[in-house]
Order: structure tokens, then sequence, then C-alpha cells
């Protein structure tokens, strides 16, 4: 039996918070860590594969999927665009 295999770019942003490093995407809403960079790239693939067999076994790909954002042409899942990731200033009072 030939497997279905699905091909997306996914917008990845990796942060370190002291000793460990963080890997998520807005488009999926996933997030994983990992003791280095190495590590947490190798972990975020396998939470996303983990994240999509578990939607196709269960049959709620399509519906995850479009609450997420994704939209289907034809029959190719789009991620939504990421328009820009920035620092941005913001000024909050604090008493």
């Amino acid at each position: 039996m030939r497997k279905l295999m699905l091909n997306f770019k996914l917008p990845v942003s990796i942060l370190r918070e002291g000793k460990k490093y963080v890997a998520y995407t807005p488009v999926l809403d996933l997030s994983t860590s990992g003791k280095s960079y190495e590590e947490v790239k190798r972990r975020f693939d396998e939470i996303v594969n983990i994240f999509f067999e578990e939607l196709i076994k269960k049959g709620t790909l399509d519906e995850v999927l479009r609450d997420l954002g994704w939209k289907r042409v034809q029959a190719k899942w789009n991620p939504p665009v990421l328009i820009s990731q920035e620092l941005q200033m913001v000024q909050v009072p604090a008493k």
C-alpha cells in the first residue's frame, strides 16, 4: 500500500529560553522544546508528524485545518501566510 505524503512549508520560530530551545509554528499552534538547536528542530519535525497522524487517524484533518485558518485549493491544503515576524516596542503601564 502506498502512503500518502503531505508536504508543507511551515513558518517556525525558534527561541532560546535559558538553556532550552523552543520551536513554535503559529499555523498549527504547536510548540516543542529541546536542549539544543538541533534537538528542537528534530523534535519539531516529530511533533508535526504526530499531530497530522492523529488528525488523520481521528478523521478530523479537514475540520482542524479549517479552524486554524488553512484553505483547501482543489486537493491541496495551504497554511495561512505569515506576513511578518518582527520586534515591536510596546509600553505597558505598571504600578
